[in-house]
């Protein structure tokens, strides 16, 4: 019995042409029509306010922004991205999978989808890089930490980015299903495939290669450089001044979206990962492990995307000077409306200093 379309844009496989899929009953399996828009718009409410709000304290902060602050924004602004996108998926998931929007919106919605996932994971690796940089070379790392390789890391982001999320415009298309009526949102490597066991390598391939390239590696090189920031801190930061309480605490900031991010990307990517294997044959395709596939994956896939709305929240809870400069904004918007106009130059003074105390 086929199973549903995949309902992921960064899905490069559909389960029901997976190994063994014909052999196995999925008369269990219940798709979560009305669960997952329901989470899918939630995500989208908070992703787009929340991030909203993180652009706009940090272009408009007072003062000197920190190199944090500025991959922050990226941060948002690939995460604001992204769940611009969601209505779409919602509509998509709560018609039964059926995509009545177009192929150009198929492969642009996927294609913002996949270069969040890079351009988020990327940004964080670039920030605890800095982290390390400020931390463990402190006095030599001068050099290396200015506005202008700031600027170059940032542009590199996004074209790698870019490029790594490019099959997805390349094979996303429109996929009819006769017996249906539905048309799904899928990959199609008919393009490039001669045979069924080469649409297999396809398939494998890109899932495991985004997986590594999207999280594993990343997720390596953050893990060295918190180990010689734990290592330093230990050893010197035993006594703090004022400058090294400054650094552990937005240190303590940006290893609090680490694990966030880890720990709602990881299910999916071990999941995808699995799924590819099988399509090697070196991960046993049983009914059971297809079954459970197409039970998780739904809520794996939407975990996710409830990090592209947690970080806002995480600024505000462990950011004390980002919390300080969004109460100074409201502030200021409400004298706009309360004070005169000759107030207004004294008030914008005490909230710049207010924000460059913190």
């Amino acid at each position: 019995m086929a199973t549903e379309p995949n309902d992921s844009a960064y899905d490069y496989y559909d389960y029901g042409d997976a190994p063994n899929s014909t052999m196995c009953d999925y008369s269990e399996w219940t798709p979560s029509y009305a669960v997952i828009p329901v989470l899918y718009m939630l995500i989208f409410i908070l992703g787009l306010s929340g991030n909203g709000v993180v652009i706009f304290t940090v272009w408009k902060a007072q003062g000197k922004r920190r190199a944090a602050d500025v991959y922050i924004c990226n941060l948002a602004l690939a995460d604001l991205t992204f769940v611009v996108t969601l209505p779409l998926w919602a509509v998509y998931t709560a018609m039964g999978y059926h995509w009545p929007f177009g192929v150009a919106l198929c492969k642009i919605s996927s294609y913002v989808v996949l270069l969040n996932m890079y351009a988020s994971v990327f940004c964080l690796t670039c920030m605890s890089f800095d982290r390390y940089l400020a931390i463990v070379h402190s006095l030599s790392s001068t050099q290396l930490r200015t506005r202008g390789h700031m600027k170059s890391s940032l542009a590199a982001i996004w074209l790698l980015s870019s490029l790594l999320a490019a099959p997805t415009l390349i094979f996303r298309t429109l996929v009819r299903d006769a017996g249906t009526n539905r048309t799904s949102c899928a990959m199609d490597f008919s393009l490039v495939l001669t045979s069924k066991e080469q649409e297999n390598l396809w398939i494998a391939g890109l899932s495991i290669s985004s997986s590594a390239l999207g999280f594993l590696l990343p997720f390596l090189a953050m893990m060295v450089c918190y180990c010689f920031i734990g290592c330093t801190i230990n050893q010197h930061f035993n006594t703090l001044r004022k400058e090294d309480q400054r650094k552990k605490r937005l240190l303590k900031i940006i290893t609090t979206l680490v694990v966030v991010f880890a720990a709602c990307w990881m299910p999916f990517h071990v999941l995808k990962s699995a799924d590819a294997l099988s399509y090697l044959d070196l991960f046993p395709a049983t009914c059971a492990f297809l079954r459970f596939l197409l039970l998780a994956h739904p809520y794996a896939t939407c975990l996710a995307y409830v990090n592209s709305c947690l970080n806002p929240f995480l600024y505000a809870f462990f950011d004390l000077r980002f919390r300080s400069q969004c109460l100074c904004l409201l502030n200021l918007k409400k004298s706009l409306h309360a004070s005169p106009a000759g107030s207004l130059s004294s008030q914008k003074t005490e909230a710049a200093s207010l924000a460059t105390k913190v």
